[in-house]
């Protein structure tokens, strides 16, 4: 599972350049010293299924990391735009657009609020697809309130192309 949360209050486009940048620093700086201090000889590891690398569930953790950025920071609108040109496939974009006229709602959150957190959770694959399971917190406290979400992405290209309840 893959964790993200947003900040609270207005960040700006810089805020995610710094986010993007710290993060590609800490993941060379992370492997660098790994492959140093690779043994040479191979070692027989335990087998381990992962799908937090694949590059389709990277796609929805990193589209849900900067959409809610860019709708929670003030004038992040042209942003918000541009992320879903990026990771939405034309037809969905076309699917929201419709779904926003009539429920007056985000339709990628599927809310007419921002969350204070999200994790995605990778799902299973089949026929071309991969499905992410998107939970959205609400609220603080000793009974926070959450809403999930699927989120359908092409493997081929891994651009979103549903999201649904």
């Amino acid at each position: 599972m893959l964790q993200l949360r947003n900040s609270q209050g207005p960040r700006g486009r810089r805020a995610i350049g710094r986010t993007l940048l710290a993060t590609a620093l800490l993941t060379v700086v992370a492997a660098v010293p790994a492959a140093a201090a690779a043994p040479q000889a191979p070692v027989a590891a335990a087998p381990v299924r992962s799908d937090a690398g694949t590059p389709a569930f990277q796609q929805v953790a990193h589209f849900y990391a900067a959409y809610i950025d860019a709708v929670t920071a003030e004038g992040g609108g042209k942003l918000a735009t541009a992320l879903r040109t990026f990771y939405l496939t034309p037809h969905l974009r076309t699917q929201l657009k419709t779904w926003e006229e009539r429920n007056h709602a985000d339709g990628v959150l599927r809310a007419q609020n921002t969350p204070l957190a999200f994790r995605i959770t990778s799902g299973d694959s089949g026929a071309g697809h991969t499905w992410s399971k998107v939970r959205l917190t609400w609220s603080n406290g000793k009974h926070p309130t959450y809403s999930y979400l699927t989120v359908r992405s092409d493997l081929q290209t891994g651009k979103i192309s549903g999201i649904g309840k």
